[in-house]
């Protein structure tokens, strides 16, 4: 058995972790699995000193195969914390089974808008961040470069339309079009013939991983960056994506709660050690995971291991301190983070090599849209 029943010796802690290896969201998954065996392997495989069992399975972005996996974990398994979907579809998916079995659910990157308001819950914890929450700045940013007319373009899926929706809440001036992709679309022919016709100042996008890859390639090869600028979200502009697009990333502006240079104790051991093990640059996505397993590691920590009240498990993950990467950080009344927003630009650094630059906070101490819908916690 686990260690619901509060005897914190028999049996190892265990943490379900659904992980995207394979699917759409494959790169981003790779990031996220890389940060979890990092925390995992720093705290010597062990949650607040008590060993710890860590089940990860590759679900490949399929709600479908991510319910499946999450019931056979909770029946079988008898697993104590869930986490590592990349998407929002299969966050929406799995979040009602574990709320129904009260097993704690850290997202570590999906931040369904739905799951922030009215429908919040003590045992789902956004710790990444709500998805329009994210994109919120990204508005705020294009206002700051002074772009007038916009094309904002997403995938059609929870998380998109989320972004685009958070997007138009900050961005003071006018959408002249809104287009929704399909996911895991790699071809933008017919989307860059739209931005071409429209003639925007500005294109503002989320497109993680390989989608956004060929997105800034086309774009570019396309002949239309001299004439639209680009500003996105972290997750379409980070260290992963520069690494695969290469030039054409060079100026993009992007908004972001993390970023590898922070000044901060917690995020230069976490940076050290990530480049020690993986020889390159964490990203949002891995910042996010290693937040999760420390997170869980403080409140287990907090409750001695004790983990047979199951609410006091939810509110120690909400209040138990732990070191965040991303520098000042706690939970809002609805389990989702008050956190900085970065300004960040791709430039090169004195050895040449393109990298994101942190130019300043962009919004200090900023909370989600819907937390004041929240009445559950």
């Amino acid at each position: 058995m686990s260690l619901w029943g509060g005897a914190h010796a028999a049996e190892p802690i265990k943490v379900g972790m659904a992980l995207d290896m394979s699917g759409p969201f494959a790169a981003n998954g790779a990031e996220a699995k890389d940060a979890f065996n990092l925390a995992i392997k720093m705290l010597g495989n062990k949650l607040g000193g008590f060993p710890a069992e860590f089940l990860q399975t590759d679900m490949a972005g399929n709600p479908d195969q991510a319910r499946q996996l999450a019931n056979r974990w909770i029946q079988r398994d008898k697993i104590d914390f869930f986490t590592g979907p990349i998407g929002s579809n299969v966050a929406l998916a799995v979040a009602p089974t574990l709320i129904a079995a009260k097993v704690p659910y850290l997202s570590n990157n999906a931040g369904p808008s739905l799951l922030a308001g009215e429908k919040c819950s003590p045992f789902y914890l956004g710790t990444s961040y709500e998805n329009q929450m994210m994109h919120e700045p990204g508005g705020v940013l294009a206002n700051q470069r002074g772009f007038k007319k916009v094309v904002a373009i997403a995938p059609n899926y929870p998380a998109g339309k989320d972004a685009l929706t958070g997007f138009k809440r900050r961005y003071e001036g006018e959408i002249v079009a809104e287009i929704y992709t399909k996911v895991g679309q790699i071809d933008y022919s017919a989307e860059i013939a739209q931005l071409r016709a429209a003639k925007p100042q500005g294109v503002y996008f989320l497109l993680p991983g390989a989608m956004g890859i060929n997105f800034i390639k086309q774009f570019v090869a396309a002949g239309l960056a001299d004439d639209i600028k680009m500003v996105t979200a972290g997750v379409s502009a980070d260290e992963d994506m520069i690494v695969a697009v290469g030039e054409p990333m060079l100026g993009l502006y992007n908004s972001a709660p993390y970023a590898y240079d922070l000044d901060n104790p917690a995020n230069k051991k976490f940076v050290q050690e990530f480049r020690k093990a993986y020889g390159r640059n964490p990203t949002l996505y891995a910042a996010h995971a290693y937040d999760v397993v420390m997170n869980i590691d403080a409140a287990v920590r907090a409750l001695n291991g004790k983990l047979g009240d199951r609410a006091a498990v939810a509110k120690a993950l909400r209040t138990a301190k732990f070191e965040s990467v991303r520098g000042d950080f706690s939970y809002n009344g609805n389990n989702h983070p008050i956190m900085n927003f970065y300004t960040r630009q791709v430039v090169r650094d004195e050895s040449g090599k393109l990298t994101n630059k942190t130019e300043g906070v962009l919004l200090e101490k900023y909370q989600d849209s819907f937390h004041g819908q929240c009445k559950a916690i």
